[in-house]
Parts: C-alpha cells; sequence; structure tokens
C-alpha cells in the first residue's frame, strides 16, 4: 500500500513540474514574441545611425525600424534618432551616442508593474517618460558608465562619457547617484546613497566626473554644450513616423541637435567647406600688466589665493585665451578648504561654506568695490584680453534684489558696458544671484558672511561675445 502511495505522489510531482514547465515555457515564448515583434520604432532619423542586435549584426537604422531589447543604438557624427516606445515614451539619441535597450517589460494591463532599464554608455540621449515610466518609477533606471538615473515621471536630457555624466530636467525631477555597493547598476528604480534630486524648478545642471565622484549642482543658466537647447529646424511634416509621433512630440523634434550639420546632412546639402579663422597675431594680446586697472599682473599662486573666501577655478584648459587667464586657478588650488558654489562647462566660483549654505542675517544693504576682474573678447579673429575700467555691485538682502555694471575696452570694440540687476535668494540657502536676457548671461554668489562676492559674464556683440569674472569686496 505504501508503495502504491508513493508512486501516486510520484506521479503527482511529475504532474506539477510538467505544469511548471508548461508555464515556464508559455512565459518564455510570450517574451520571446514580445523580443521578435519589438519594444519601439524609430520615427525619425538623420544623418548615419546603425542598430546592433544582440547577435553582434548591425544594420543601418531607417524611419519605422524597430527596437527590441537588447538592442544598441549608435548614432554617427552626423546622425540622430528618434525612437517611440510602446508605451509612448520617446527617447533622442544624438550624435557620436551609444544608447543600450538593457530592458523594456511594458505591461499595458498593469503599467505599476513595468520594468524599464537603458544604458547610455556614450554621447547623449534625450528622454520623456511614456506610461511605465510614469507608472512604475521605482523600476525606471538610465545607467550611465558612472552613475545611475532614477525618475519622478519626466524629461531629461543626459551627457555621458567614461568619466563624467551631466544632466538637465525640463519637465519633472531626476535622482542621480554614483555606483557603489548600495547602488549597483544592476538595480532597478533610483538610488538614495549619495544621491541628487534635480528638479525643473532648480535652474541647474546635476554634474559628476572624476574630480567630483559625488554629483553637485550647477547653475543651468551658463549651459553651453551638449545639453544646451539651440534649436535647429527640422522639417517635422516631411518626416517619415506616426502622425501622433509629430503632435505628441513637436517639441522633441525642434530639440537641440547639437550641430547644424544634422539638418544638413537630412536634407542631402552640401556642407560649406570650413576655413578656421588666421591666428590672432601675438601683438594684438595687451601686455598683461596694462590689460586692465583691475587685471592681476600675473596669474594667480596658492599664496595669493590662501586667505580668500571666493576663488575661481578651472575645471577645463582653456581655448585661445590662456596667455591672459590671471583670475582662476586650477580646480585642484580652488577646491582647497572651499566647496562649488556656482560656475559653468569652464570656471567655477568655490566658497568657503560652514555646511549650512545660509547667508549672514541682517546683512541689509551692501556696496561692493571691484576688487579684481578680467575679460576677453572672443570673434572670428581670435580671442583678445580686455580692459575693465570700472564696476560697481550694490545688493539689497532687505528685498533680495541686485544691480551691476561694468565698464570695459579695446581697440577692436570701442567701449563695451555690461549692466544686469535681479533677484538674489532670501540667503536661507546659497546667496546665488543671476541674469538672463536674449543677449547677455551672468550668475554669481556672496560668501557666507556676506563680505566678498563674484559673478561670471557673458554678453553678446554684433561680431563676437565678451566674457569673464569678476570678485567684489564689501566697502
Amino acid at each position: 500500500m505504501k508503495s502504491g502511495l508513493r508512486l501516486k505522489k510520484s506521479a503527482l510531482s511529475l504532474s506539477v513540474a510538467a505544469l511548471l514547465l508548461a508555464q515556464v515555457a508559455v512565459v518564455d515564448s510570450a517574451l520571446a514574441d514580445t523580443a521578435a515583434a519589438g519594444v519601439g520604432e524609430v520615427s525619425l532619423v538623420l544623418g548615419k545611425a546603425y542598430l546592433e542586435a544582440a547577435d553582434n549584426s548591425r544594420e543601418l537604422i531607417r524611419a519605422g525600424t524597430r527596437i527590441s531589447v537588447s538592442d544598441r543604438v549608435v548614432t554617427e557624427a552626423n546622425g540622430h534618432v528618434h525612437i517611440r516606445f510602446d508605451d509612448d515614451a520617446l527617447v533622442s539619441v544624438r550624435p557620436d551616442s551609444l544608447l543600450e535597450i538593457e530592458r523594456y517589460d511594458y505591461n499595458a494591463a498593469s503599467p505599476e508593474q513595468s520594468s524599464i532599464k537603458l544604458n547610455l554608455v556614450e554621447g547623449v540621449t534625450r528622454a520623456i517618460s511614456g506610461k511605465g515610466a510614469h507608472a512604475a518609477r521605482e523600476r525606471f533606471r538610465l545607467n550611465t558608465p558612472i552613475a545611475a538615473i532614477g525618475v519622478r515621471g519626466t524629461d531629461f536630457v543626459v551627457s555621458a562619457t567614461d568619466v563624467s555624466v551631466r544632466a538637465l530636467v525640463s519637465e519633472g525631477a531626476i535622482v542621480v547617484a554614483p555606483f557603489s555597493s548600495d547602488c549597483l547598476a544592476s538595480n532597478f528604480g533610483p538610488c538614495v546613497v549619495n544621491a541628487v534630486e534635480l528638479t525643473q524648478e532648480s535652474l541647474q545642471v546635476v554634474q559628476m566626473d572624476g574630480r567630483t565622484p559625488l554629483p553637485r549642482l550647477v547653475p543651468a543658466a551658463d549651459e553651453r554644450g551638449p545639453l544646451s537647447r539651440e534649436e535647429v529646424e527640422v522639417e517635422v511634416a516631411d518626416a517619415p513616423g506616426k502622425a501622433e509621433d509629430k503632435a505628441v512630440g513637436t517639441d522633441v523634434y525642434l530639440e537641440s541637435v547639437t550641430s547644424r550639420k544634422v539638418a544638413l546632412v537630412a536634407s542631402n546639402a552640401v556642407l560649406p567647406p570650413v576655413t578656421p579663422p588666421a591666428p590672432l597675431p601675438p601683438a594684438i594680446l595687451p601686455p598683461v600688466t596694462t590689460a586692465s586697472d583691475f587685471t592681476p599682473g600675473t596669474a594667480l599662486v596658492a599664496a595669493d589665493v590662501a586667505s580668500d573666501q571666493l576663488v575661481w577655478g578651472r575645471y577645463t584648459d582653456l581655448d585661445g585665451q590662456g596667455v591672459g587667464e590671471r583670475l582662476s586657478t586650477t580646480y585642484e588650488l580652488a577646491s582647497v578648504g572651499r566647496e562649488i558654489a556656482v560656475g559653468d562647462n569652464v570656471y567655477g566660483l568655490f566658497r568657503t561654506e560652514n555646511g549650512t549654505k545660509r547667508i549672514a542675517p541682517d546683512l541689509g544693504v551692501v556696496s561692493f568695490g571691484l576688487s579684481s576682474a578680467q575679460a576677453f573678447y572672443h570673434s572670428g579673429s581670435g580671442v583678445v584680453a580686455m580692459q575693465v575700467n570700472s564696476g560697481n555691485l550694490k545688493i539689497d538682502f532687505n528685498e533680495s534684489s541686485f544691480a551691476t555694471n561694468l565698464g570695459l575696452s579695446h581697440s577692436s570694440t570701442g567701449k563695451v558696458d555690461f549692466s544686469a540687476a535681479g533677484r538674489i535668494d532670501d540667503g536661507s540657502y546659497g546667496g546665488y544671484f543671476y541674469s538672463n536676457t536674449d543677449t547677455q548671461k551672468m550668475h554669481g554668489a556672496v560668501s557666507l558672511d556676506g563680505a566678498e562676492a563674484g559673478y561670471f559674464f557673458e554678453k553678446q556683440l554684433l561680431d563676437g561675445s565678451v566674457q569673464g569674472l569678476t570678485l567684489w569686496n564689501k566697502q
């Protein structure tokens, strides 16, 4: 009897195992069918771009190309691809980029059970969340080589290399964190350890690189380069793809595409030959000792900035103006005992801080005198140092406002006046101030005790632009 019972149990176990295997086979078949059908479709392609499949095959991307899990979208220097995923997510892959679709399990019946993971190996991509990411925010991840990005239902742009990442939010919010034992690339969703959240209201860019292993926020007002929003005209009406693509994402099609060359290639236009400007004769660059009443005569050294609360540091080598560079030090020197307050792609204003970022209370109205400055005129002929002849800066901490002006000059430009006015935060966090118009921009910060101030400025002229740095002391 016991033997018969064991046989019946064994048969039952085999039946259950067979049923489970059958269910797994059904699931595997469904996943295989989904992979074969794809998870999205290319709605627009400009220039040259390729699709690399999991089997290492490679094909030229065209409008209508289906995108599957494990596919890698590779764009050349003039390539630009827009993908509409099955959950209505929109992703653009910009020139010189590589984006991998690591996972895209969109559950139309239960969107909150979706799982989505993209991997930006290099380059720039813009992502507008679809139904999957909106419903399953804790199951969405965009990985870069050094950081993980989670979303709060959003529209954002990311630029990534092997050693750096920068991200800008147009709508919603993202969470950026470096990879660690608490933030694995294999996981989904936003990480919480060493994370920085960036929202659309912050007017900032989140940045991380080898020099700064943790993400930090810098002003977006000065963003130039891969994340900038300079529009390039694209004939949406003539672009192949679904009609709803064009209705939903006009801003996607008219987004920054990094290079005018993309639009020209798309229209089969012939690129005009590029003639580099003639190098500027060294004699045109004024001697640094007479270039400005406010420009230091020699490059700064450690002793010059040891007691300063605000110091300008530079992230990269300077293009064309290194001979006259007098107001910034290296990143390594500027960051000793200081933290970044504001900055752009080249310069950062480093400030002595106490952990609170709170400006001293009851400062009232403060007038600052210009202590040092430098300015350069950039044109098609090269870069020349300008004279900074005068300057005023007044900050009303009671009314949270500021006003400033500078007097500049050079034989190539004549007299140039720079003036700006705007709001400064109430002092409870940061002491940052900004002003931006169609023809000029500036951003700055004050020291926490209100005794020092500094700002970067830029002004467009008819035949070039003026850029410079300033430092101020309380009078």
